[in-house]
């Protein structure tokens, strides 16, 4: 077995951590129709994603009533309810999504935006 030492400059590491620190969230927001809380949780949290993952998201929006299969598998016990399932760890966060802080932490980005000050 050969064993290689492998060197980085810097700017490659730099680079390396600010693509990890860029990885594409992927977010599910399950929704019951078109209720008042289910709107105002999609506006928010399509609000809060241009804000904070401008560009490095993907969001999808699931109304339990004509998907009820997804949301059995995903275990939604109620709505609306965000899972965040990259970067990992999963994360489910439930409500309107109005309180920015909460979404923010909840979705593990609050250090992230803290580190870069």
């Amino acid at each position: 077995m050969v064993i290689k030492k492998v060197r980085i400059s810097t700017e490659e590491f730099e680079k390396a951590a600010a693509m990890q620190s860029r990885a594409k969230y992927i977010l599910r927001l399950y929704v019951t129709g078109m209720t008042p809380k289910s709107t105002r949780a999609i506006a928010n949290v399509q609000k809060l994603c241009e804000k904070y993952l401008e560009g490095a998201y993907e969001l999808k929006v699931i109304d339990i009533y004509q998907q009820p299969q997804l949301a059995a598998g995903e275990q939604i016990i109620a709505t609306p309810t965000l899972i965040k399932q990259l970067p990992l760890p999963f994360r489910k966060l439930i409500g309107d999504m109005s309180d920015t802080e909460k979404f923010l932490i909840g979705i593990d980005l609050k250090q992230k935006i803290e580190d870069r000050r």
